[in-house]
């Protein structure tokens, strides 16, 4: 017999106290056996209905984190997605529905049907602490709240907060969601159990959004609201490609949150949203991270407690400034201290974002220290290498470091190319060499690519994952391998790009063709902010590793030679301006068909490379390094993933053998050819297609030669 996931029990006041400890679980979510048996209990308080019901959670780290996403992904028709969710509402109908206070007790998050829940109840007491987290982040995996979200959000605290939340994703904290009135009464958490109580024994008047709230849903005013907020929605994504905000919007104009065809209508539209292409890929790549995030669990990691870090550039500097933010006692070594004082400026200012407490930001701000002189070095549970790329230099630095260092103590390299064989070979002990490749910029994105070579430890690797995690990062254990994953297939992308410049494709046009296939900027952007001279040495340096031609750097060259290297000096292929690049306007007639198909391919070609060689374990983690660590498209799935099932044949085919695809595609429609392989085929010209009949000529050779 199953374990149940809900206990009642009603005290001497005749108060119910429905508590929800999901089995087998850390966190609660609502499964559909969770909601079957809540619809259960709830049928009995429906026939004897008590002086109040109070819903709670066991769970220490929360009331519940929605919905059991896992089960999102054996919906396979649109009825089947509809009963799912009729099923959801309903119960939540018989909450909202007794005759008597409801009051939902929070602690920690309560998100997307978790909230949805609490949103049934009456009333809402939370636990005011900087953990609460109330949000309706369903957006991100491509659909909008199905459990009458959607209609009790906007009727509780209004269409323009209420489609705020739902249209972000974004989180309210305890003082916010007590203003909008999301919370009724904040406690501390040793009170959190009375103040619900105190609630059902007095109950106050709902709350209710004040008149000029209410009336952004009166028809009339939602019909002239609809086309401002379309209109914002599409500067920053498209229909096509999230097709669920604008669901979102579409269902408030229709219904305004009103009556039972508000919720018929919600239903309808998750369940269609459930079944599309966007909503699956974006499901797929949660459920990546929630793999990454995975590693490590169950390993104690309390033994990192001090950083150093050898480099305060761009990199070594915000590395060093993220590790303080994240508790760690951080040391910053270089040269002189003028080298230094950048850094800590820009820490500073992370602090000042990221911390309102000022308690917080004075910790935060002493736990990062100058170290000219590198004393840091012996104290220090791991020491990071984050000096420019020259093998000799860090071979140099090493040797130095190497003595001095704790026995116990982790040391890594945020190389973003030259092999750590190579690197570690004049170590005394080789096997504590590890890479930390990160990300710039470090505080936005979440990958760091945890290098092992073959002489790495396996408890060198472990502590590598873990401290990656403790740094709220999602680690991705790579293969030492020219470019590892990320770098390894931007570089035939970004040269498939100057290609096309170099025959006179407008560089806004090129940046144009891959943004409207859904990548967050163009290959020339991205180069710009990589910083030209770094993607020129990355580029010579793979090419050499992978003895390849190197590409046509000329323009390249002229740029940096100049001091035009990007973002970074105000000036690359675009003048920078407040951060942001300049652009002449797009022009769309002047894109040749087959390009977001000739940049694409050039990237997938090489994904499928890596895959051949194991520099990570399986295809699944090639899409989540190329997505986390290189912005690619993530309603797409990754560059894997967007392909259509006979092209995971050819895939799989190119990853035994030496055959790889090596997407070169000009203006002029050149071959594609396989490396060693003497088929080929041309480009696709339907741009609405983006690769579909491409692949599939690219499938049938590939099935030809298996």
């Amino acid at each position: 017999m199953p374990i149940s996931a809900w206990t009642l029990v009603r005290d001497d006041e005749d108060i119910a106290w429905l508590t929800l400890d999901k089995p087998d679980a850390t966190a609660n979510v609502l499964s559909n056996s969770v909601v079957t048996e809540l619809q259960a209990t709830l049928a009995g308080l429906v026939a004897r209905p008590p002086r109040g019901v109070v819903v709670r959670s066991a769970k220490p780290g929360g009331f519940i984190a929605g919905a059991d996403i896992r089960e999102f992904t054996t919906l396979r028709t649109v009825e089947e997605a509809y009963a799912l969710v009729r099923a959801g509402q309903t119960t939540f109908e018989q909450l909202e529905a007794l005759p008597c206070p409801t009051v939902a007790a929070l602690h920690g998050f309560a998100l997307g049907g978790g909230l949805e829940l609490a949103l049934a109840c009456r009333y809402r007491v939370a636990v005011n602490d900087a953990r609460l987290s109330l949000g309706l982040p369903e957006v991100q995996l491509g659909l909008h709240p199905g459990f009458g979200g959607t209609v009790r959000s906007i009727r509780l605290i209004g269409a323009r907060a209420a489609l705020d939340m739902m249209l972000t994703g974004r989180p309210l904290r305890a003082q916010q969601a007590q203003r909008l009135g999301l919370v009724d009464r904040l406690v501390d958490a040793s009170k959190l159990d009375d103040a619900a109580r105190e609630i059902v024994r007095h109950p106050p008047s709902p709350h209710r959004p004040g008149l000029a709230q209410r009336a952004l849903s009166w028809p009339l005013v939602r019909n002239l609201v609809k086309p401002q907020l379309v209109a914002q929605l599409q500067r920053r994504v498209r229909r096509e490609h999230y097709p669920a905000p604008y669901a979102l919007i579409d269902l408030w104009a229709a219904h305004g949150a009103s009556g039972a065809a508000a919720y018929e209508a919600e239903a309808r539209s998750i369940a269609a949203l459930f079944l599309s292409d966007t909503a699956r890929n974006l499901v797929r790549v949660f459920l990546l991270q929630d793999r990454l995030k995975a590693q490590g669990r169950g390993r104690a990691a309390g033994g990192f407690r001090r950083v150093h870090v050898v480099g305060a550039g761009v990199m070594g500097g915000d590395i060093a400034a993220w590790c303080a933010l994240r508790g760690f006692e951080v040391t910053l070594q270089d040269r002189e201290h003028r080298l230094v004082e950048p850094a800590i400026t820009r820490a500073r200012e992370l602090f000042a974002r990221r911390l309102k407490d000022p308690e917080k930001l004075a910790e935060a701000t002493a736990r990062l220290r100058p170290d000219i002189e590198g004393a840091g070095v012996p104290q220090a549970d791991v020491v990071i290498e984050a000096i420019f790329e020259n093998l000799d230099a860090k071979r140099a630095l090493f040797a130095s470091l190497e003595p001095r260092l704790a026995p116990h103590a982790l040391l890594a390299t945020n190389t973003s190319s030259i092999l750590l064989e190579p690197l570690a070979e004049r170590l005394a002990d080789p096997s504590r060499l590890v890479g930390l490749h990160f990300f710039n910029p470090v505080a936005q994105l979440p990958l760091v690519e945890v290098i092992r070579s073959a002489q790495s430890r396996e408890e060198c690797v472990a502590a590598a994952v873990d401290f990656t995690r403790r740094l709220d990062k999602l680690p991705l254990v790579c293969r030492s391998a020219p470019g590892f994953v990320v770098n390894r297939v931007l570089m035939p992308y970004l040269h498939e790009a100057m290609l096309a410049a170099q025959e006179g494709i407008p560089l806004a046009v090129i940046d144009a063709a891959a943004i409207d296939f859904g990548m967050p900027m163009g290959p020339i952007e991205l180069a710009d902010v990589v910083g030209l001279d770094v993607a020129r040495h990355v580029g010579e340096i793979l090419a050499a590793e992978l003895g390849r031609d190197a590409p046509d750097q000329a323009a390249l060259s002229a740029l940096v030679s100049a001091g035009k290297t990007g973002r970074k000096s105000g000036e690359g292929f675009y003048v920078w301006r407040d951060g942001k690049a300049v652009k002449p306007t797009a022009s769309a007639g002047a894109a040749p068909p087959d390009l977001a198909d000739r940049l694409v391919l050039a990237l997938v070609n090489e994904c499928a490379a890596v895959l051949r060689e194991n520099v990570v374990a399986d295809e699944d983690l090639v899409d989540a390094g190329v997505i986390l660590g290189a912005g690619f498209a993530p309603f797409r799935g990754g560059p894997l993933a967007l392909c259509p099932p006979a092209w995971n044949h050819a895939i799989t085919w190119a990853s035994r053998g030496s055959h790889t695809l090596r997407a070169a595609l000009s203006a002029r429609q050149r071959v594609v050819r396989a490396r060693e392989c003497p088929h080929g085929v041309t480009a696709s010209r339907d741009r609405t297609a983006l690769l579909p009949s491409t692949i599939r000529r690219l499938a049938a050779i590939f099935t030809d030669r298996a």
